[in-house]
């Protein structure tokens, strides 16, 4: 099963701040134990959203409108990602609880989401 643990980012990803070098070694550790337990299919940090470009639809089949960053929702955006296999939703919970908190300062939040498979139903009946 494909989970996609997504790192929500705060002010201070949107700022571009990097991580202190304690939680950067932090994660470091945490993403070499995900590819030991050959879990980790992926993951990738992103640019703040300044750099960011978003496409809208706002009328039914009509042309995408372009909007550049920055957004101001940061509690809506996307700071990172991790992309894991796994055999069950409960492993998958028990990754996302063994991350760091990816933000510092007490400001990560994570999302975990599981993937659509090619397998698999796309509603549920």
């Amino acid at each position: 099963m494909l989970f996609m643990m997504i790192v929500k980012a705060s002010k201070n990803s949107e700022a571009g701040n990097l991580p202190s070098p304690e939680l950067i070694e932090a994660m470091t550790k945490y993403n070499e134990e995900l590819v030991k337990a050959g879990v980790r299919v992926a993951a990738k940090g992103l640019h703040p959203s300044s750099n960011g470009i978003r496409l809208s639809y706002p009328e039914s089949g009509g042309k995408p409108v372009l909007t550049e960053g920055p957004f101001p929702e940061t509690d809506e955006l996307v700071a990172g990602f991790f992309l894991i296999d796994v055999k069950s939703r409960k492993e998958a919970i028990e990754w996302a609880m063994r991350m760091p908190d990816p933000q510092g300062h007490g400001e990560g939040q994570i999302e975990l989401r599981q993937v659509f498979e090619a397998s698999e139903p796309t509603s549920k009946q």
